[in-house]
């Protein structure tokens, strides 16, 4: 199931189970240290509007009834976190083996994301190219996909500090 690339993958749920699976999925996600495998994890919603009493409201609906939405790289740990979540009944693919989303099913349903290009891993020595500490150089520890940041330890006197900025700010040595 080693995958190293990202791809949007579907896992059915109970129904009405949808924002309970996505919480604790993300709260997995927190716990176990899997920002950089699961990037998000989403419940499509459709605005819709509805007559009522002569009034129009408009009111959000879920797109996809009994399925979340994962961004993910594929491995024994990713599959076993979503898989095992309560609420979760399985991937949609064949038997047990999940089928990422290709870019046209994504298109189709109207939420093609753009990847986020990063040419950088957790453990790579970057320099930051902008702001307070340009020139400054470290190592990255956490990648934050979904608001393309990343937190990289910067020597400031003599001592490794967490440091949080925009991919743009860094570039790998």
């Amino acid at each position: 199931m080693a995958d190293s690339e990202a791809h949007w993958y579907v896992a059915h749920t109970y129904s009405g189970y949808e924002n309970k699976v996505k919480m604790d999925i993300e709260k997995t996600i927190e716990n176990r240290n899997l920002q950089d495998q699961i990037f998000e994890v989403s419940v499509p919603m459709l605005n819709v509007v509805e007559e009522k009493e002569g009034k129009k409201e408009t009111k959000q609906k879920k797109m996809f009834p009994a399925y979340v939405l994962i961004n993910m790289i594929m491995n024994d740990d990713t599959w076993y976190v979503v898989r095992n979540t309560r609420g979760v009944t399985g991937f949609v693919g064949p038997g047990s083996k999940p089928v990422p989303l290709t870019d046209a099913e994504m298109e189709s349903m109207g939420l093609k994301v753009d990847a986020p290009n990063v040419l950088f891993n957790i453990g790579d020595t970057v320099e930051v190219k902008s702001g307070v500490w340009e020139g400054s150089t470290g190592i990255v520890r956490q990648i934050d996909h979904k608001n393309r940041m990343v937190t990289i330890n910067v020597n400031i006197f003599g001592r490794e500090t967490p440091t949080e900025m925009s991919f743009d700010d860094v570039e790998v040595l």
